[in-house]
């Protein structure tokens, strides 16, 4: 079942295949002039470059307007309540101590051998339901107490953590960019989850232990003393036990590939048991569910009354309304691509040369990446200049493309992006050093991500 359903069929091309694809580079050449240089924000960079694709194709300018409303409606309608949710969730878990809970028990349970390893793992729970930014504010004071005991590089530490944090960031629903891109493409999300964790774990061995213990002899730093103890907010609090924490984490998960499973095993949607699979494992439904769930076992089970849960479900949501902003302009930007038809021409060409459509959509993210700095800019326009090339592929293929994009838009992290600044900062490096480290370990992470991709298309 598809996250989107808006019409996305495209209008006959009202110009030629040179015409559009100049109006395509324009559109996309304007996105990036406008956030790199003019520092306009993306949702206004989104949504003139989406009005400058339909009229320089030649569409007049209020049907270039209703497409772009359109998209953004739809998007705004499915995806944007789905980041609304995992928001909320994530406040709740952080707040709760459910993830202090996650990283105490995994941690304290690690050797200093084993101890990159166990920050991954710690990288990737956490960071499957929190954004990035989220993850690493959350987790620096573990990394700097877990560097000083294990008297390490803060980095042998610090990259296995964040390539989870970021692993999940690009590849794993409930995630913006990943939602974004499913949406755009119809994929099937609890198909797409099931490979983008597939596909996560791996690439989080490469990236992380692997590559953070070479990073860790290239760049020695000390922890500073930031943080010499995690803060708590309520003295007289208790932390959820791990048990249930877990559970709550890992639930909405479990809904959405236990109705992936039914789908494919009964095969049948007048089954009453594959009925209530569909519903319950809904995207939707199923975070609704986790996060009802999780206000009594991570709220109700840290001792938050009633009026402190309500608290921290409303602050989840201000940090947010920026990203379904631009997540929703996205959705604009790429029913404007579709509608000029320019999505067909760039299908047949590579249809024609015989470019993998996963190859393409990486190569497309990456310069997108490399160009506007963010993740999701990247994915949100990648995925809508191939969604005509994905049109007929089965759905497993179409989950691939997604990861393909995902994987792409974390390519070499630099300058232009705000997460470089954030990990400078807090492991304080400087610009070499964040270059060495943090930027060399998001592209292992990309390409390993699209190698693990294309392996996985050999098979399915």
């Amino acid at each position: 079942m598809n996250i989107l359903a808006a019409a996305t069929e495209p209008v006959a091309p009202v110009a030629s295949g040179g015409v559009l694809l100049a109006a395509a580079l324009a559109s996309i050449a304007l996105i990036v002039v406008l956030i790199t240089y003019v520092k306009l924000h993306p949702f206004l960079a989104l949504l003139l470059g989406g009005v400058a694709v339909g009229v320089l194709a030649g569409r007049n300018v209020m049907d270039v307007i209703t497409s772009f409303g359109e998209g953004f409606g739809a998007t705004a309608t499915s995806v944007g309540l789905l980041i609304a949710l995992g928001a909320m969730f994530a406040k709740l878990l952080a707040d709760s101590g459910g993830a202090d809970q996650i990283v105490d028990t995994i941690v304290g349970r690690s050797s200093v051998r084993t101890l990159p390893w166990a920050m991954a793992l710690v990288g990737a729970i956490i960071g499957l339901p929190m954004f990035f930014e989220i993850g690493l504010v959350l987790l620096m004071p573990v990394i700097y107490l877990v560097a000083r005991r294990a008297q390490v590089s803060l980095i042998t530490v610090g990259i296995p953590t964040l390539a989870g944090l970021s692993a999940m960031h690009g590849l794993v629903p409930p995630h913006p960019g990943p939602l974004a891109a499913i949406g755009a493409l119809q994929a099937d999300l609890g198909t797409t989850l099931a490979l983008g964790v597939l596909v996560a774990i791996p690439v989080i061995v490469v990236s992380g232990p692997l590559f953070g213990k070479l990073a860790g002899r290239w760049v020695v730093v000390d922890a500073p003393h930031t943080f010499d103890a995690t803060p708590v907010s309520n003295a007289d609090a208790r932390r959820p036990s791990f048990g249930v924490t877990l559970f709550s984490v890992l639930l909405p998960l479990v809904l959405m590939l236990a109705k992936a499973i039914v789908d494919i095993v009964i095969n049948d949607p007048e089954n009453n048991v594959q009925q209530v699979f569909d519903v319950i494992g809904y995207p939707l439904v199923a975070l609704t569910i986790a996060v009802l769930v999780a206000m009594f076992t991570l709220g109700r089970g840290s001792g938050m009354d009633r009026r402190q849960i309500a608290k921290t479900v409303e602050m989840s949501l201000p940090p947010i309304a920026g990203i379904v902003l631009i997540v929703a302009a996205g959705g604009g930007f790429k029913q404007s691509l579709i509608d000029t038809g320019i999505g067909t021409q760039l299908a047949d060409w590579a249809q024609g040369s015989g470019v993998s459509a996963i190859v393409l959509a990486w190569v497309l993210a990456v310069l997108i990446r490399l160009a506007t700095g963010s993740a999701t800019v990247a994915t949100i326009t990648a995925s809508s200049l191939v969604v005509d090339l994905v049109a007929n592929m089965p759905a497993a293929e179409v989950s691939l493309v997604v990861l393909a994009v995902g994987a792409g838009s974390v390519f070499f992290s630099h300058v232009n992006d705000a997460g470089f600044w954030l990990v400078k900062e807090y492991f304080g490096l400087d610009v070499v050093q964040t270059i060495k480290s943090w930027s060399l370990m998001e592209t292992v992470l990309s390409v390993s991500g699209l190698v693990f991709v294309l392996a996985l298309s050999l098979v399915i």
